[in-house]
């Protein structure tokens, strides 16, 4: 039974649209899926570094060509950061030009005694209050793929275009910093001038003196019609491809060993991420490693690590030991977000960055006296400068969440909290010395 998905009214209806996307371009190809899968085998093996980040939900609203060079100039100002601190080269993977579903706890939501079926993701339906646009219509569908189309689009375009030239110093907006913060002599202004002039001079670190030229994106392999709808056989090698991103991950409520989502995810070849929450029982590690990664290929399979701060201390060794038992191969990630939420007095979800460097740096200081390696971080962001995580040196306070708060489901850190997040990841590894210049 596959959990989680949408009540379709009209099931003709469904048909016809998944037979539209069936017949459909892919929206990425079989070689970025494999060149993806080496980069990450390459930073389980602490060779790179991953950042993936992007929307807790994408919406069909907010998809417009500023929006996402906005996302992909934080993705792209918190490359440097990492590339210059560490130093090693960052592979980029996105949340985006895909992540319309979400999850949901409860299959309906009732307000003013009226109930209705829970927003799911603007691929589903509409966040809106009302009969109409809470019925999951799947014409969504379609439109949840021309988006992701016209998305990716835009990113090939922005990355090969020279966008990602990491010595044009005007994708750093550095005036933004200075109108949020009211000074020009913060410490993080401080930090990116020095690695600014490093970037000019062309030379202290050849892995800011580079075009990035490679961007892949990711999103939660939830709605299940959707993304057969979208798997391609390989014409060179005969493999199964979810051409509906480059790489997939599978969550807290869809990972049942035996589940359908389990079962599809290991019939592709793309890399997939499994969410590790507090919830994990470590008798379903071995079943699920070994069915969508029976060749125990470096690479295929991330561990998502969502345990939140309270938990990661008691239950994230174990896991890793559980790991190196049976030799398994897996690319270790931090998600330090998920499992950081929770809802104030006045009603607003939202997380606290001291938090989420809380679970960070626990993330962090457990691998290093495990001896294993923490490949990467996956976070949720915006490029804007909402009030949807309290702290920070913007210093947000629970009275200030109703200041600006637009995500359409989870918290995300703003911008200025993005690049503060860079500068103390780059922090952690140097003072954990996992990375050594």
């Amino acid at each position: 039974m596959a959990l989680q998905q949408p009540k379709w009214p009209d099931k003709t209806e469904l048909k016809k649209c998944l037979m539209e996307i069936e017949k459909s371009p892919p929206l990425v190809f079989a070689g970025e899926v494999r060149k993806l899968k080496d980069k990450l085998a390459c930073a389980s093996q602490g060779k790179c570094f991953i950042l993936q980040g992007g929307d807790c939900a994408e919406t069909f609203t907010d998809s417009s060509a500023p929006s996402v060079r906005e996302k992909y100039k934080i993705l792209l100002q918190m490359n440097a950061i990492l590339a210059y601190e560490i130093p090693k080269d960052v592979v980029l993977i996105g949340r985006i030009a895909g992540q319309f579903a979400k999850p949901r706890t409860s299959q309906t939501e009732t307000h003013d005694g009226i109930t209705l079926p829970s927003y799911r993701g603007d691929s589903i339906n509409d966040i809106k209050f009302s009969k109409k646009n809470r019925t999951p219509n799947p014409k969504r569908l379609i439109k949840a793929y021309h988006q992701s189309a016209s998305t990716l689009n835009l990113l090939r375009a922005f990355t090969m275009g020279g966008f990602a030239d990491l010595s044009k110093i005007h994708i750093w907006n550095k005036e933004f910093i200075t109108e949020i913060l009211g000074q020009t002599k913060h410490t993080i202004n401080k930090r990116i001038d020095e690695i600014l002039e490093s970037i000019k001079q062309k030379g202290k670190s050849t892995n800011l003196s580079k075009q990035i030229t490679e961007f892949y994106t990711s999103h939660e392999a939830l709605i299940l019609d959707y993304e057969q709808a979208l798997v391609r056989q390989d014409s060179l090698t005969d493999d199964w491809v979810d051409c509906s991103a480059h790489s997939l991950w599978v969550g807290d409520r869809t990972r049942q060993p035996n589940g359908a989502h389990i079962e599809f995810l290991s019939g592709v070849i793309n890399p997939i991420g499994i969410k590790i929450g507090p919830t994990f029982d470590l008798d379903d590690l071995l079943p699920l490693i070994e069915k969508i990664n029976p060749e125990n290929e470096a690479g295929r399979v991330s561990l998502i690590i969502r345990l939140g701060a309270e938990h990661i201390g008691k239950m994230l060794s174990p896991i890793i030991q559980k790991v190196k038992q049976e030799g398994f191969n897996v690319v270790w990630m931090s998600d330090p977000m998920h499992g950081n939420t929770y809802t104030t007095s006045s009603g607003y979800k939202t997380r606290s960055f001291d938090t989420i460097l809380s679970e960070l740096r626990l993330f962090f200081e457990i691998h290093k006296s495990e001896g294993t390696i923490p490949a990467g971080i996956h976070f949720e962001f915006t490029g804007e400068n909402v009030t949807e995580c309290v702290g920070g040196t913007q210093m947000i306070e629970p009275d200030n969440l109703g200041e600006c708060y637009e995500t359409a489901c989870d918290p995300r850190l703003n911008n200025l909290q993005s690049l503060e997040l860079a500068f103390a990841v780059s922090d952690l590894l140097k003072q954990k010395e996992i990375f050594t210049k």
